[in-house]
């Protein structure tokens, strides 16, 4: 396994550059992606695309947060269309991402009375 997977810090920054792509990620990397492989299944006990899966999904949420609409979340994230970005949304968070964002920015207004 590469050494030099281990001094890396930044993992969220890389991922979003490589577009959530584990292939890109592990040319990023310097190593193979078998070499990403294990040390993904070593060291988070999940496969690197298990893993950039649930980072998408964190910074999606992060942008919904920062009252970023649903489409332009979607095309942050790449997802082609916002149809997609939501389905997988609801899959993983069980709520719309559109309702998500209501209920943030419901809870911002509420905190600002």
């Amino acid at each position: 396994m590469s050494a030099r997977l281990f001094l890396i810090q930044n993992w969220s920054e890389i991922a979003r550059r490589a577009k959530w792509s584990a292939a890109v990620l592990a040319k990023d990397c310097g190593v193979s992606e078998r070499t990403l492989r294990r040390y993904f299944l070593k060291t988070r006990q999940q496969g690197p695309g298990v893993w950039l899966a649930k980072e998408r999904l964190r910074h999606a949420h992060h942008l919904l947060d920062e009252n970023h609409s649903v489409k332009e979340t979607a095309i942050r994230l790449g997802y082609q269309q916002s149809y997609n970005f939501s389905r997988q949304f609801k899959k993983h968070s069980g709520i719309n991402p559109s309702v998500y964002a209501a209920q943030m920015t419901g809870g911002l207004a509420a905190k600002h009375i």
